[in-house]
């Protein structure tokens, strides 16, 4: 897997650049153990080199911040926000969600198995930038790019597109950071 471009999320508590250049961790986890990532990564203790891995893990075998991205819309959890919009959007809840996705930044949708399979394995994304990849995948599978050239990550600006796009019903995925 390739990553192209350069992006921030944070895991675990911890900032964590990923780019071409590798993935560097760039704050300690503010965790020390999570049950979830233990299941998903065999992780007992939280560290940096622990971070690192299981980043590392997403980009070897999801293609994270790689154009080859995979789009499984399989649930992770059953409590996360991509399953619970997923849902709603299923059951006519709400009419479109945006979310963010590295390599595009903020999507509107109304399909909910897209939104599951953005947000699957995407946890605390900072920055990112364009992967023509990913933002064409979102397209084809129904999905609005807020900014396709440069991905940026505008939670507001997503929901404004959102109304001139006809929605009235809108849900919304937000992240806050201490930082």
């Amino acid at each position: 897997m390739h990553v192209k471009g350069e992006h921030e999320i944070y895991c675990c508590g911890a900032r964590v650049r990923i780019s071409e250049k590798g993935i560097e961790v760039l704050s300690e986890p503010m965790i020390e153990y999570c049950p979830l990532h233990e299941a998903l990564y065999g992780t007992k203790k939280i560290d940096v080199e622990a971070v690192r891995k299981s980043v590392e893990m997403k980009v070897a075998g999801f293609g994270f911040c790689c154009g080859n991205r995979a789009f499984d819309d399989e649930p992770i959890v059953a409590y996360g926000a991509s399953e619970m919009m997923r849902v709603w959007l299923e059951k006519g809840l709400v009419d479109c969600a945006v979310v963010v996705c590295e390599g595009a930044g903020t999507v509107i949708t109304a399909n909910g198995r897209l939104v599951q399979a953005i947000g699957a394995r995407l946890t605390g994304i900072v920055r990112t930038s364009p992967i023509p990849e990913i933002i064409q995948k979102i397209r084809r599978e129904g999905g609005t790019v807020l900014n396709e050239k440069s991905a940026t990550i505008d939670q507001v600006g997503g929901v404004k597109k959102a109304l001139a796009l006809g929605f009235r019903r809108v849900a919304v995925s937000v992240a806050g950071f201490q930082s």
